[in-house]
């Protein structure tokens, strides 16, 4: 129960319209003590005038006693002019404190309300204070303090017990009305939230927003566009792991097809046909495209790839090795140096930068040069790095096949490619510990960077 926002939410309305309670009562007691001696210095007034009133301002013991217990008094002056003209009881008991009800400030008044609530009422005051009925005239009282005591701590009690019952009102209303707003709408999206979490390819369970217009509706709406995105993805990607997997096994045999029609095809170059000799070139080399598509597309799948062996390489053996036989008469310019060595696996660098060297030669580039630095670690957890560029003077990339470089299908930069083979080699660079960026691209030509470890990274 506690750990409930609703019953967190009642206690601290409570606690709260308590403390507003507390904040209240320190000025009404304050003030209510100071009306209840007001009063006892008006009917000291009426009282003296009683005196007054009489024959040579004389009045029997009896009717003496009678008027100082109607005004709760032990004696009774009158001042009048910084003068006393009247008074009831010569011999008053001893004062232990004196109050000069004019002269006290909101501090004072509290602080002797909250002295008299705590007091055993055992003590007598002297209060002095203008007369309600004529505030020319000061009156002057001395009292127990038993009554003024009592009189205080029943006050005290009401404004208790009012204060319990209206912090109690209040936070059944606020805590009603908080809930109906506010708990119960945030209970039941956390419920929906957690039902999609459990199912999220169940479409059904997809928030539903209400029509309302405060914070609460502009979260249900979020959550419901967050969810159908999320429910969106997922059945793509579903989707896509199954046509993934089917199109792996399909291209798995095709590729054996596809390689027995190329044994088949190299056989028909022999014959003495002069129209077979005319056609065979082209049938083979559509079959070893399809081959290589075949290839390219199972090793993107995850299918017939070894496992990494990284391991210290020499980078310009390893460029000049993925440059033998470029396309077109492409001429390689490999200034890596002699010393400059990656730590990779030797077969994936070898794939990762034949790609890029055969891409160059495809597209048209007649000179690809090949440059390597090393790159200083800028962390302390980082390690160190070489920057290999690869540039040519190809026609460079155009724009459209720039904005999906590294997509699968998506990215080639030449007509009858597949885009898998930047693709593969960013995801290969990725796997060695590095990366594969397109640097610049214009009509002076590409120049990619291939960024891969020096040594191994510490675990």
């Amino acid at each position: 129960m506690q750990k409930s926002l609703s019953a967190r939410l009642l206690i601290l309305t409570i606690v709260f319209v308590m403390l507003a309670e507390v904040l209240i009562f320190l000025p009404s007691v304050a003030r209510y003590r100071t009306t209840w001696l007001a009063e006892r210095l008006g009917a000291a007034h009426v009282a003296i005038l009683t005196l007054e009133a009489a024959p040579d301002a004389m009045v029997s013991e009896e009717l003496e006693r009678q008027l100082l217990d109607f005004v709760g008094a032990e004696a009774i002056a009158l001042r009048r002019d910084g003068a006393r003209v009247a008074l009831l009881n010569d011999m008053p008991p001893a004062v232990d404190r004196s109050y000069e009800l004019s002269q006290e400030g909101p501090v004072d008044m509290i602080g002797r309300a909250l002295s008299a609530l705590v007091s055993d009422g055992e003590g007598v005051i002297r209060v002095v204070g203008p007369s309600p009925k004529d505030p020319a005239v000061d009156i002057e009282l001395v009292l127990t303090e038993g009554p003024l005591c009592s009189a205080i701590i029943g006050f005290a009690g009401r404004i208790l017990m009012l204060s319990l019952v209206i912090s109690m009102v209040t936070a059944g209303l606020v805590f009603l009305v908080l809930r109906w707003q506010f708990v119960r709408p945030m209970r039941r999206l956390t419920g929906r939230m957690v039902r999609f979490r459990e199912a999220p390819d169940d479409a059904s369970r997809i928030v539903e927003p209400s029509a309302r217009r405060d914070e609460l509706g502009v979260a249900e709406r979020e959550l419901a566009v967050m969810q159908q995105a999320l429910h969106d993805t997922l059945t793509q990607r579903r989707h896509l792991a199954a046509l993934g997997a089917a199109v792996a096994k399909i291209q798995h045999d095709l590729r054996g097809v596809l390689s027995t029609a190329l044994v088949v095809s190299d056989r028909l170059e022999s014959s003495a046909d002069p129209e077979v000799q005319r056609v065979t070139p082209t049938l083979v080399a559509s079959i070893e495209r399809a081959v290589k598509l075949a290839s390219e597309t199972l090793h993107y799948v995850g299918r017939d790839q070894p496992s990494r062996r990284p391991e210290t390489v020499r980078l310009a053996e390893a460029v000049e090795e993925a440059g033998q036989g470029l396309a077109n008469g492409a001429l390689l310019d490999n200034r890596t140096g002699a010393g400059v060595q990656v730590y990779a696996d030797r077969d994936q660098l070898y794939r990762m930068l034949n790609n890029l060297l055969r891409n160059a030669a495809e597209a048209g580039a007649t000179r690809i040069t090949v440059t390597a630095r090393p790159v200083s670690a800028s962390a302390p957890d980082d390690a160190a790095t070489v920057a290999l560029d690869v540039a040519d003077d190809g026609p460079g990339l155009a724009p459209r096949a720039q904005e999906k470089l590294f997509q699968p299908f998506e990215g080639s930069a030449r007509a009858g490619g597949t885009g898998l083979g930047l693709a593969i080699a960013r995801e290969l660079a990725h796997s060695n510990g590095g990366d594969l960026t397109l640097v610049a691209s214009g009509a002076d030509g590409a120049r990619f960077r291939l960024i891969l470890p020096v040594e191994a990274r510490n675990a």
